[in-house]
């Protein structure tokens, strides 16, 4: 394909080399006939001295082009081969690259399935159950392991009833000491505060019918043991359970129970007043003044209890080893 035009300006070059020498011959012999006219003589010798001058000129020109289309198509052809080249870098760099993202891809879903086990047990520690089961769902919905996600939900819920039954029998354990004190409003107020928080626990949602059973059977006790003490005289031991008596009695109760509460209150008194004067009678001063403070203070409006205050401050000056001095009469 180069070397058609080439071939082409030599033919045509030839031509006019062809027509130019027959012009200027021709021009040659009709000046030769006519004797002076050099016109068509003339016209021949231009025409071949430009065709002479143009010849080598456009034989440069032509080769000019032909080494310059064949540069051209030397770089392009290397042009080519280099875009082919680069293709195939290309296409092996995006392979590479796939692989290397499918690489990556593995090792960051084996890096985040690792910290979302460290995150549940961190949650579990804090016993934070909520957010430790739903990074276990997060184990099963973002990667798909059932069985490892339905493992951390059974740790989860063995790790909460463990502790949940714990802080359960800790909170009953504080209710049973308010009962065995005998503060069953203390106990009553914490029942009410482990019903708010384990709303959902059996025996949690029982203890305030648990605590007035205790209650009641604790107040059944008391009651035996106060006729049991009626019963077998023991006045002090009487009054010391009749105190105890009045957190459990209804008013029904203890209007039953005012006429032998009046009966061991007034055998209390006769037993304080007997034990005074035998004091006074014996000279045990200190013994005296306690036995009759003890009297005002428990029986003020009776008349053992006057009868008492207008004594004790003698009492009380020969308990300290001051003889009173007499009244005169």
């Amino acid at each position: 394909m180069e070397k058609i035009p080439g071939r082409s300006l030599t033919w045509l070059y030839l031509l006019l080399l062809t027509v130019a020498a027959g012009t200027f011959g021709f021009g040659g012999y009709w000046c030769w006939h006519t004797r002076g006219n050099y016109a068509i003589a003339a016209v021949g010798a231009v025409l071949l001295m430009l065709v002479l001058v143009s010849w080598p000129i456009g034989a440069a020109v032509a080769a000019w082009r032909r080494e310059l289309s064949q540069m051209m198509g030397e770089k392009l052809t290397t042009m080519s081969d280099t875009l082919d080249q680069m293709s195939v870098l290309l296409n092996l760099i995006s392979e590479q690259q796939l692989l290397s993202e499918r690489a990556k891809g593995v090792a960051f879903r084996e890096k985040e399935r690792d910290t979302l086990r460290r995150a549940i047990q961190e949650e579990i520690a804090r016993q934070d159950w909520e957010a430790a089961m739903a990074l276990a769902n997060e184990i099963e919905n973002s990667f798909g392991y059932k069985s490892e996600a339905d493992r951390f939900r059974s740790e989860i819920n063995m790790r909460r009833s463990d502790i949940v039954r714990r802080q359960i029998a800790d909170a009953i354990a504080g209710i049973d000491r308010h009962m065995r004190g005998e503060n069953w409003g203390a106990a009553q107020r914490e029942a009410e505060r482990l019903m708010q928080v384990y709303p959902a626990d059996e025996q949690v949602q029982r203890l305030p019918q648990d605590i007035e059973a205790r209650r009641q059977q604790h107040k059944r006790q008391l009651l035996e043991s106060w006729h049991d003490s009626v019963n077998r005289k023991d006045v002090d031991g009487a009054i010391e359970i009749l105190k105890r008596l009045d957190l459990y009695l209804t008013p029904a109760e203890a209007e039953s129970m005012q006429e032998s509460a009046r009966s061991v209150f007034k055998e209390k008194l006769n037993n304080l007043r007997t034990q005074f004067s035998v004091c006074v009678q014996d000279r045990n001063w200190n013994e005296a003044v306690r036995v009759g403070e003890e009297i005002m203070r428990d029986y003020p409006n009776t008349q053992v209890a006057r009868e008492v205050r207008e004594v004790i401050d003698t009492l009380r000056q020969r308990a300290q080893g001051i003889e009173p001095e007499m009244a005169p009469t």
